[in-house]
């Protein structure tokens, strides 16, 4: 997080260039939040692969955990805290009667094509720009591991959960995929701030 006094030089990457008003006020979001992260050097890797202010996320709003910690551009981070705050952490009290302990995330930036595809014509994944954000587990305070592989006929709670999850964060994000979506999802969820035309949201 930015600071007041002197920076040690781990802290200092991110200031080689003047962060842009939209960075500073994101950041200023996620403190208000209560969010927990650490800006990241610029992370440069080709001209299709890349984020200039990164963020690493730990923690979230209301002592959620994000383990392992993970390397997102700041805006789909505030997208992710806002969601989970707003959306998934009350969905899991109606649920459950308890809180979220932690969230296990699956991927975050990685220099790759949509789908892990090696076909030189796919377009590169929105996590090539640290813009996209993949969960595969929900830790409850009470114990209770939330997988987000699809539930079978009698996972009763934990289906209303994802279903929730999946209607609820298409209003945070413009792509939201998971198990059913296609096979490459059939064990997590994808969360991304892909802009498209009209304002366009996929959500699968």
């Amino acid at each position: 997080t930015i600071q007041s006094g002197p920076m040690s030089e781990p802290d200092k990457p991110f200031l080689r260039n003047v962060m842009p008003q939209s960075e500073v006020s994101c950041r200023a979001e996620l403190r208000r939040m209560g969010v927990e992260f650490r800006d990241q050097p610029r992370i440069s890797n080709g001209p299709s692969c890349g984020v200039d202010y990164p963020v690493k996320l730990s923690g979230l709003s209301g002592g959620i955990d994000v383990k392992p910690a993970v390397t997102l551009n700041c805006q789909v981070t505030l997208a992710f805290a806002k969601w989970v705050k707003s959306e998934l952490a009350p969905s899991a009290r109606l649920r459950y009667l308890s809180g979220i302990q932690k969230i296990q995330p699956m991927g975050g930036y990685s220099c790759r094509r949509m789908n892990n595809s090696r076909q030189r014509y796919n377009p590169m994944s929105e996590h090539a720009k640290g813009n996209a954000i993949d969960i595969g587990a929900i830790v409850l305070k009470n114990g209770h591991d939330i997988n987000v592989r699809k539930k079978g006929l009698f996972s009763f709670r934990e289906g209303a959960l994802l279903k929730s999850v999946r209607t609820d964060s298409c209003k945070y994000f413009n792509t939201v995929l998971g198990p059913g979506s296609n096979a490459e999802h059939w064990n997590h969820f994808h969360f991304d701030l892909r802009p498209r035309k009209g304002g366009r949201r996929y959500c699968s």
